[in-house]
């Protein structure tokens, strides 16, 4: 039985092997591994799909260096960068010539006031000015002498101060400023002995103040002494006037 298919079998393939060969194009050998090719080949099929993109490769080895490139052109000119930090300083030069001279400027009045003046009178009166008459200073005339009084001129702060010969009695005296007593001074005496009384103070005055200086009480602390070797005195002086007034 098996034998039998067999021979219908290889019947079959040899009919159509003689099909082919005489349909085929006589000057077209076929592929002895596929007798009918050129009869029953099929449609071209479509492209497959991109394969995956491989693994990046190791890096090379850095070549040799090349041999250096012609000077280029040179570019335009960058912006100014920002200023540097001021460098030390340089040795001194030589002095220049003299400029030429200015030309004279406007004067300033300097405000002046001041006046010294020295007792000549032994016990001079109480309750009234001391008239020193002897005067060491008094350019401006600020200080009367035949009142004892100073008079302000210029206002401003003024310095006064006083320093008495004490002898023979106690001395009491008072610096006034407007018939106001400002300032005291008690000296007691020393039998036998010359002492010496002395005040000062600061003083705001207007023009037209006037400041003196007398001895205070019913005459019996009056031992305000002077001679040619011993001397009483008294003084002031601006020490700067009022801006706004000047």
């Amino acid at each position: 039985m098996r034998s039998s298919a067999g021979f219908f079998l290889c019947s079959l393939l040899l009919l159509l092997a003689t099909h082919c060969t005489q349909a085929a194009d006589p000057d077209v050998q076929p592929d002895p591994k596929t007798p009918c090719a050129n009869w029953m080949g099929g449609a071209p099929g479509y492209p497959g799909h991109n394969g995956v993109p491989g693994r990046d490769g190791k890096d090379g080895r850095d070549g040799l260096k090349g041999e250096k490139g012609e000077e280029g052109m040179q570019g335009p000119k960058g912006d100014q960068g920002e200023i540097g930090i001021p460098g030390r300083e340089g040795p001194r030069g030589f002095p220049g010539q003299p400029g030429q001279k200015g030309e004279k400027g406007e004067g300033s009045f300097v405000h002046r006031s001041a006046f010294s003046v020295g007792l000549t009178e032994r016990a001079p009166h109480p309750n009234v000015p001391i008239r020193f008459s002897k005067i060491f200073y008094n350019e401006q005339n600020h200080y009367d002498a035949s009142t004892g009084k100073f008079v302000c001129s210029i206002s401003g702060t003024y310095y006064f101060a006083y320093h008495l010969t004490v002898y023979l009695s106690d001395v009491k005296v008072s610096l006034f400023k407007k018939d106001k007593a400002v300032i005291f001074t008690y000296d007691q005496f020393q039998k036998n002995n010359v002492d010496q009384a002395s005040g000062s103070v600061l003083l705001h005055l207007n023009s037209g103040d006037e400041v003196w200086l007398q001895v205070y009480g019913d005459g019996e602390n009056n031992g305000v002494y002077a001679d040619n070797i011993n001397d009483s005195t008294f003084m002031g002086f601006l020490l700067y006037p009022d801006l706004d007034a000047h």
